[in-house]
């Protein structure tokens, strides 16, 4: 009898862990390293700061043909897909501020990524508000000396 009930126990403990959920970490493929290449100031500089005048400056410098449209749109999307270089590993400064500014950036960039694609200056114009924020809110938080006057 007693072995019976081993053998029972044994081919239930089996079924239950053969039909129990996988955990996430049986599920994940495993991640692909990454490694930062340039510098905070090498995004800012050559890539973020390029790519976010051409949707500030929207009203002075809008697009006429439909490969200035084109550009425009890549360079939307190079603002929104730079929050997402500023939340990864190595290069967010922390959890909370970091990355509620980046999100904020991340929001207008894809939000302007929309308006792009349907030619609505206008949105672009109204976008540029909430971009400017994510921007300075940012400085202010992880630049020292943002916004004081020199000396």
């Amino acid at each position: 009898m007693k072995t019976l009930a081993l053998v029972f126990l044994a081919g239930a403990t089996a079924l239950a862990q053969a039909m129990a959920p996988a955990t996430p970490k049986q599920l994940a493929p495993a991640r692909p390293p990454t490694r930062n290449v340039g510098s905070m100031s090498d995004l800012m500089v050559k890539i973020i700061y390029p790519a976010s005048d051409a949707l500030f400056y929207i009203e002075s410098r809008t697009p006429a043909t439909e490969a200035e449209w084109t550009t425009l749109e890549g360079q939307a999307l190079i603002v929104a897909e730079s929050a997402n270089l500023l939340m990864m590993p190595g290069r967010a400064r922390d959890q909370k501020l970091w990355m509620a500014d980046a999100k904020l950036m991340l929001d207008a960039g894809a939000a302007a990524v929309k308006a792009v694609k349907t030619r609505n200056v206008e949105g672009i114009v109204a976008l540029s508000e909430q971009l400017m924020e994510s921007c300075t809110s940012c400085h202010k938080h992880y630049r020292p000396g943002y916004g004081k006057p020199p000396g």
